[in-house]
């Protein structure tokens, strides 16, 4: 026994197709149409078989007098508006049977509704129930049902910043003293990624200012302006 109701497996092929509609609408869709445009690949029919379920294409895949007036709207919410005329007047057994409720039935009361219209399985009520969620989507209920895009690939090229600290070996002369001192210095850069350098010195506890001059004077020379 053929489906009253139209259903499809990946009903995010829907809401691509309608999107691309809006925006270019072919004198002639078909399923020819659908597999140029690189959408639902092996089940391009079913798409156009629920755009004319809902009056937006007839039996020839011309644009219906109704999809004219829906598809022409710029508007999001005008669209929707003209759009969900076509899903309430195609779904009509279920508006009657829950009015506006319809738009915002939960998954199971769906697929109850399709099954027991259809007398179909349970694999085929939750296509229905997903083709009709869909498409109450592009009616302006709910957040649309779309295609997951692949995820971007990696730029070879990119390098992450990040902040290394590192343990710098002193210069020869600075080695063999023995006071703890501390000093920093400034992060280092580049164009592609920054560095942080933290100095560890001993100084002689009974040293000159002459030693500290020369031991400061080294970490500029050999350090800083390295």
């Amino acid at each position: 026994m053929a489906a009253t109701y139209p259903y499809i497996s990946g009903p995010g092929n829907i809401s691509l197709m309608v999107n691309h509609l809006r925006k270019s609408f072919p004198q002639i869709v078909n399923s020819e149409t659908v597999k140029k445009l690189g959408i639902a690949p092996n089940n391009e029919s079913s798409v156009i078989s629920v755009l004319q379920f809902v009056n937006v294409l007839d039996k020839e895949g011309k644009q219906t007098a109704a999809g004219i007036t829906a598809f022409s709207k710029h508007n999001q919410a005008d669209f929707e508006n003209e759009f969900r005329e076509l899903v309430a007047t195609a779904y009509k057994s279920l508006f009657d049977l829950h009015g506006e409720g319809m738009w915002r039935l939960e998954s199971d009361d769906l697929i109850t509704f399709f099954r027991t219209t259809d007398k179909t399985g349970a694999a085929i009520g939750q296509r229905q129930a997903g083709t009709f969620k869909t498409l109450a989507n592009l009616s302006g209920f709910g957040d649309l049902v779309t295609l997951k895009s692949l995820p971007a690939k990696a730029n070879g090229n990119a390098i992450k910043s990040k902040t290394v600290q590192k343990k710098t070996a002193l210069p020869e002369p600075l080695k063999s003293h023995s006071n703890n001192f501390t000093s920093s210095v400034a992060p280092l850069s580049s164009n592609n990624f920054g560095l942080t350098v933290r100095i560890e010195i001993n100084l002689p506890a009974d040293g000159s200012k002459e030693t500290y001059d020369n031991i400061f004077k080294s970490i500029k020379e050999n350090l800083l302006n390295g």
